[in-house]
């Protein structure tokens, strides 16, 4: 009977263990890392933010840290585009995911604090730039030989950002990815989309163990082609802890939120939409398996 009890115990430990991460700490600083291409840099029109919205970003920043692309790490808040940004988007300033996604988190936990981590870049692959097994045959396939290792970078961001702290004073909670656009059309032929699910198993696979985490969150929102979001929607079905965030029940006619002229990025309905699907997904993933 005691090596029973003893064996249940154990065994309860490693159950309450292995979802330690998807509880939110009052004690710790609870990370978020978010990675992508423009979708993720954003392009929605910060102007357009209501008062109520500057209100609750006001109150976001007291307990969120934000640290874009290798930069210093800031209270949460939207971004300078670079000029040739400003005068494509028309825009002063911007946001991606990470405003409504924070205010969102912050609403719902104010005595919490959180650090985003973010890395994006606009046109960028996950077949090349992002692909963590990259390779130069690869990178050249798709005409990313001279861009930078996204994957690489992110990783060093993450890393250099949490040495600032001791291990016990922060746990990783999640990953945001909002990707797929530069896979999904036929410049480079059908390989980068029809590699795209186990280009993007291979990176949440390898962020997990590098970050020793086999079930850390990783969250999806569905962009790009029909092919691409049924790679997405599929790998969300084969590994665990991972959630797929559809637009539309029908994968035929999704990327339904709003977008700017282009059609490609979003606009500031699109933007907030997103930040909050985001922030509803993770508590309905945080719910569950608590």
């Amino acid at each position: 009977m005691k090596i029973v009890t003893e064996f249940l115990l154990i065994f309860f430990i490693s159950y309450l263990s292995s979802y330690s991460q998807l509880q939110l700490s009052d004690d710790k600083i609870n990370v978020f890392i978010l990675a992508g291409q423009s979708n993720m840099a954003g392009a929605a029109n910060a102007n357009k933010l209501s008062l109520t919205d500057i209100k609750d970003l006001e109150n976001a920043q007291k307990n969120i840290s934000f640290v874009n692309n290798g930069n210093k790490s800031v209270p949460l808040n939207v971004t300078i585009p670079p000029e040739w940004k400003r005068k494509k988007f028309q825009v002063d300033s911007c946001f991606g995911p990470e405003i409504f996604f924070g205010i969102e988190l912050s609403k719902k936990h104010p005595n919490k604090k959180f650090l985003f981590i973010k890395r994006s870049k606009g046109g960028s692959s996950l077949y090349g730039s992002w692909n963590s097994n990259w390779t130069k045959e690869k990178a050249k396939y798709i005409g990313e030989l001279n861009k930078p290792k996204l994957f690489y970078e992110l990783i060093n961001d993450v890393q250099k950002e949490l040495s600032k702290y001791d291990k016990s004073d922060y746990q990783i909670m999640g990953m945001l990815w909002v990707q797929g656009e530069s896979d999904s059309g036929q410049k480079w032929g059908p390989l980068p989309s029809d590699t795209y699910a186990d280009n993007l198993k291979n990176l949440i696979n390898n962020s997990r163990s590098i970050f020793k985490s086999s079930k850390l969150p990783f969250m999806i929102l569905q962009v790009g082609s029909k092919k691409i979001g049924n790679a997405m929607k599929q790998v969300s079905e084969e590994l665990k802890n991972v959630t797929f965030i559809a637009q539309n029940k029908d994968i035929s006619s999704f990327n339904y939120l709003p977008r700017l002229e282009d059609n490609i990025h979003y606009n500031y309905f699109g933007m907030k939409k997103i930040g909050i699907l985001f922030s509803n997904n993770f508590n309905k993933l945080n719910t569950n398996n608590n």
